[in-house]
């Protein structure tokens, strides 16, 4: 079956550019994020980080 597969891709022309192109969409997706929470203002990161403990939290 894998070899049938390998087989399979080689002859599909143009192939060895989506590796490349899923590698840079994940790279620039984590730069993106990094540079989102290394900028990102305290006082959000504060009152979001609280979120979780606050007492008055509607009920479904």
């Amino acid at each position: 079956m894998l070899k049938f597969i390998k087989n399979h891709m080689e002859s599909i022309t143009g192939i060895e550019i989506y590796p490349l192109i899923s590698l840079l969409i994940f790279f620039t997706f984590f730069v993106i994020l990094f540079w989102w929470v290394f900028t990102a203002k305290k006082e959000y990161i504060q009152k979001v980080s609280n979120l979780p403990l606050e007492d008055n939290i509607k009920s479904l």
